[in-house]
């Protein structure tokens, strides 16, 4: 009960922030932009963000490489339908991919899947994060917001060492996991508060992730990471870019990742439909900001809502693709964004670790061994 009221709370949110957005614009406009967008490089658009999604595959079979073999079609599976989830149940649809990975390819433990998740979270925020504040070094200051502009900037440069601090931190846990782990159990041994279940799961968490914060300490490893990591952005800055070309502006490359920073903002917003009514906002807003004479609101709205569906368009094929397959259905899709089935998932890896699955120093010697 309660996790459908928290939904019906986001969805009225996410429609109140649509109301919000589209109040004032002559919807006729809108949609006389979106016909009139040029349908060759929206499709372009499309296929990029479809070999983003194959990126991301790649990526995430090397953050599994050292803890455990994983196809790369089931990858590509539980990417294309987490982030058809994400669509459908908005954040809450982000715990779909590392829960539904095991069940395509059963090597896969649930553990592991979602420490690799938490890595390659950490790996895209740290990406955007300095993306975007790199790129206001030389963004050029759009006429009368240049006030604005400093106080982005500043926001920019705040983001940057948060990250830079969020890595110290991650770096100093590596190399000081056992500790900080033994740490955890002693307390939680002492909070009654907590159920033991509930501590175990965590215990065995923070196991899993020294573990997998451990491949990034092999240089190898680390480097293959950023690699893919980057070529993901690379794909996904000229998917966003083809968008708004398709609009006829003449945008460059510094113009789009503005641009997506703001998306970004919007886009953590835990509405169902992907962030939808936020992202929106957001991204207008963002191409508002620039003040080029050709961009109106009717026009910022029309390039955000098909940055918005161009983003989403191919998970949903490929979710479709699978819900027909019968390999997963909606239903599903719905236990498996629930808490209890991700507590259920992690207790039952708990278990089968207890029972013979590799401890974190096993686990920790094989990494090295397999460099």
């Amino acid at each position: 009960m309660r996790k459908h009221l928290k939904f019906l709370l986001l969805l009225l949110l996410a429609v109140l922030i649509l109301w919000w957005f589209g109040r004032k614009l002559d919807w006729a406009e809108v949609g006389r932009s979106v016909r009139a967008a040029d349908w060759r490089l929206l499709a372009a658009g499309v296929v990029t963000v479809s070999l983003t999604y194959l990126l991301r595959a790649y990526r995430w079979r090397t953050l599994l490489k050292p803890l455990t073999p994983a196809g790369l079609r089931p990858l590509f599976a539980a990417t294309t339908v987490g982030f058809g989830a994400v669509f459908l149940f908005g954040r809450a649809g982000e715990v779909v991919r590392p829960v539904v990975l095991p069940l395509y390819d059963r090597r896969v433990k649930p553990t592991g899947s979602w420490v690799t998740i938490m890595l390659e979270r950490i790996c895209d925020i740290v990406a955007i994060i300095v993306l975007f504040a790199a790129n206001l070094l030389w963004f050029p200051v759009p006429q009368g917001r240049e006030a604005q502009l400093a106080s982005v900037r500043t926001a920019g440069i705040i983001l940057l060492i948060l990250s830079a601090v969020g890595m110290v931190i991650l770096i100093w846990f590596e190399r000081r996991s056992q500790g900080v782990i033994g740490w955890f159990d002693t307390r939680f041994k002492r909070w009654r508060f907590i159920p033991e279940r509930l501590a175990h799961a965590m215990t065995h968490l923070l196991e899993q992730l020294a573990a997998a914060l451990k491949i990034l300490a092999d240089a190898r490893e680390l480097t293959e990471t950023i690699v893919w990591t980057v070529i993901i952005w690379v794909v996904n800055t000229i998917s966003n870019w083809l968008v708004i070309l398709a609009f006829g502006l003449p945008f460059n490359l510094t113009n789009t990742i503005f641009v997506m920073g703001w998306s970004l903002v919007g886009s953590l917003v835990p509405t169902p439909g992907g962030a939808a009514g936020a992202f929106h906002a957001a991204t207008a807003a963002g191409l508002i900001f620039l003040n080029r004479p050709e961009l109106d609101a009717n026009k910022s709205a029309a390039i955000a809502i098909m940055l918005h569906l161009v983003a989403f368009a191919p998970a949903i094929v490929w979710g479709l693709y699978y819900f027909i397959r019968g390999d997963v259905s909606f239903k599903r899709l719905q236990q498996l964004s629930s808490s209890e089935e991700i507590e259920h998932s992690i207790e039952e890896d708990e278990i089968n670790n207890e029972s013979g699955v590799l401890s974190l120093e096993s686990q920790s010697q094989l990494v090295k061994d397999s460099f």
